[in-house]
């Protein structure tokens, strides 16, 4: 089997990457289109990897690796965004109202650390869940069924 080039076989998660850039990019920092790309990305790759691994086992690491490494690249990108701002959270003089963040808690403070907790943490967890729970449900469809049972039969 020939090899395929490194650009070749790569450009399907760069452009996954930059997609998932351009997304939070259209959201101004606030990952919401990142996420709901998540969607269709995860049961993208969950239908290639069932075809083309040799195992689920293998179609399922490969599908959690890719789920984590879209997830790492929307923690990078918000990182980028919102991380030099983490010190005005700590900051008692920073109105989190003026600075445009929803006072999502009872005080400016408190909403200003849950915002950045929800943008850094939260949201590319629920980007991580998003992409492999469809992608299973994608694997879970495209998968041919062992009991001898043909795709389309209900379990019951």
């Amino acid at each position: 089997m020939a090899a395929r080039s490194f650009w070749r076989e790569q450009a399907p998660s760069l452009g996954i990457a930059l997609g998932n850039v351009f997304a939070i990019g259209i959201g101004m920092g606030v990952p919401v289109f990142a996420i709901l790309l998540a969607f269709p990305v995860g049961w993208w790759l969950g239908a290639r990897y069932a075809v083309a691994e040799p195992s689920v086992r293998a179609a399922l690491r490969s599908l959690v690796l890719a789920a984590a490494g879209l997830a790492a690249v929307s923690f990078v990108v918000l990182l980028v965004v919102w991380g030099p701002h983490i010190p005005k959270a700590f900051d008692p003089a920073v109105d989190a109202v003026s600075y445009g963040i929803p006072l999502i808690l009872y005080t400016s403070r408190a909403s200003m650390i849950g915002w950045f907790v929800l943008m850094l943490v939260i949201s590319p967890v629920v980007q991580f869940m998003a992409v492999a729970s469809t992608g299973a449900v994608a694997m879970l469809v495209r998968l041919p069924r062992s009991d001898g049972g043909s795709e389309g039969d209900v379990a019951r």
